[in-house]
């Protein structure tokens, strides 16, 4: 599908939305990952297409990728970040399994690395526009408190948010919270 980037905006130390238009309305269910095609001059070893994760809910207009800026960043992410408003770039159509379970009586715990945030925030904001309340405990982890990217979403609605900061993510932890839950599910990103 033709998509239109329309703007980009900062969540986080390193870390931006990339929010496109699509040139028609699409239906994808929250938590599904794209591949993103954005033809630049003298790409690396690392190409033109990159999968990312729908940072966005399908209740937005605009679909949303969120990534992480190292350095050096990739000629894809260069080229990316200095996209100007209007470009027309392809994007496949929505893919993928990592979506909430129908039965909203599952317990849900959500285990998050760094920018692995993104799914969880496409599934949480879905479920508060939709005024879904479930049983979801986060546990989110960076190296530092400024990575932690949609705090202001991921803290309401009822929501356990555990952080991790600049510490291993303690499968411990995870599997004492699972015990809590013999019923649930965990997502893992």
């Amino acid at each position: 599908m033709k998509v239109v980037f329309d703007h980009k905006a900062v969540v986080a130390d390193n870390i931006y939305t990339f929010y496109f238009l699509p040139s028609s309305h699409h239906n994808y269910t929250a938590g599904q990952f794209i591949e993103l095609l954005l033809t630049h001059k003298t790409p690396d070893s690392r190409g033109q297409k990159h999968w990312f994760t729908l940072s966005s809910s399908p209740t937005e207009n605009l679909l949303a990728i969120t990534t992480k800026f190292s350095k050096p960043s990739s000629t894809f992410k260069k080229s990316l970040l200095s996209l100007k408003v209007g470009t027309e770039l392809d994007m496949s159509d929505p893919m993928g399994d990592f979506v909430l379970p129908k039965d909203a009586s599952i317990p849900l715990i959500f285990v998050a690395g760094g920018i692995g945030i993104t799914p969880v925030r496409s599934m949480i904001k879905w479920l508060d526009d939709k005024q879904q309340k479930r049983d979801i405990t986060i546990i989110y982890a960076a190296a530092e408190t400024k990575q932690l990217a949609f705090l202001p979403l991921l803290s309401g609605n009822n929501l356990k948010l555990i952080t991790h900061i600049d510490q291993p993510l303690s499968a411990r932890r995870i599997i004492d919270l699972a015990k809590r839950r013999p019923n649930g599910l965990i997502y893992l990103s």
